[in-house]
């Protein structure tokens, strides 16, 4: 996975809070049992917080805005994306927003740009007070995607995932698979609060999954609006086996294996490892948005 070294980073689609706090906006997921369950269904990948029961007290002030703010001051050009894993934050989310920007346009639609935010220990959404626990998510009351980088490390080492960068970038079109969702209404569809192997639930996820897998298709030859290249230069079979790892590492058995011990089918909400790897590479193969209709 290799950058332009000379594009220019658009580091506005990023808010980096990292580092800063205000007093007040506190908040807590439940200990015990539920504390757990939240843990896990937010280490999967999940839409928001407001989905994890999350909700105010707690010990914890919030995070704001950082005087520091490292993305703006340090990722300019498609080298430092190479260079630092904030910067390559950054860029996969121009990329993905690129190619989302032309694909709603070819389809006589228009797509709407979502900022990440980069956080950490906790964040304030339009969706409540998220922690780190929840792992990546995208909060549709805000339409904005949130990240504590930190999730990659456990990502690796709490859940066996490859190491490769391209595994993190498969995190964060995931997400943006949610925002694309999100524009098109299918997102409501996971809210009817079903679960199971077959619910809208297990079908949305499976859905940005596959929107993850298009993107990835057309990274390497998207135009980015600095340069008139593709910002994402190189992408090798290596990358793709470590996002169809990573997204085996998060799979609804593989969790509950991990867990509880057990699997049990009739609590999915996000899908196996063997979905989600199916419906990521169906997505990439085809490079086409046609094919992800989890639906049908």
């Amino acid at each position: 996975m290799q950058f332009d070294d000379d594009a220019d980073l658009d580091t506005s689609e990023v808010q980096d809070v990292r580092g800063g706090r205000v007093p007040g906006g506190r908040a807590t997921i439940g200990g015990g049992l539920a504390g757990l369950v939240a843990l896990v269904i937010g280490l999967l990948f999940g839409v928001g917080p407001d989905q994890l029961g999350l909700s105010s007290g707690g010990d914890e002030p919030a995070a704001a805005p950082s005087s520091l703010a490292q993305v703006q001051r340090s990722c300019a050009e498609g080298r430092d994306a190479n260079a630092r894993e904030d910067c390559r934050t950054v860029a996969v989310v121009n990329s993905v927003q690129a190619f989302w920007t032309k694909e709603f346009a070819r389809r006589g639609g228009a797509y709407t740009r979502s900022p990440t935010v980069l956080f950490g220990g906790r964040v304030g959404t339009a969706c409540g007070t998220a922690t780190s626990a929840v792992g990546p998510f995208y909060c549709p009351g805000d339409r904005k995607v949130y990240l504590d980088l930190g999730f990659f490390d456990e990502l690796r080492t709490g859940f066996g995932a490859g190491a490769g960068p391209f595994a993190q970038a498969y995190v964060v079109a995931h997400e943006y698979g949610h925002h694309v969702q999100d524009l098109t209404g299918a997102l409501a569809r996971a809210r009817d609060g079903v679960t199971g192997a077959n619910s809208g639930s297990v079908r949305v996820e499976l859905q940005a999954d596959c929107y993850a897998g298009v993107w990835a298709r057309h990274a390497t030859t998207t135009a980015d609006s600095s340069t008139g290249r593709p910002l994402l230069t190189s992408l090798t079979d290596t990358d793709i086996r470590d996002a169809l790892d990573a997204a085996a590492a998060v799979g609804d058995d593989r969790i509950q294996a991990r867990y509880q011990g057990r699997v049990t089918p009739e609590t999915w909400t996000h899908g196996s490892a063997r979905q989600r790897q199916q419906w990521f590479y169906q997505g990439f193969s085809s490079g086409d948005t046609a094919q992800c209709d989890t639906f049908r």
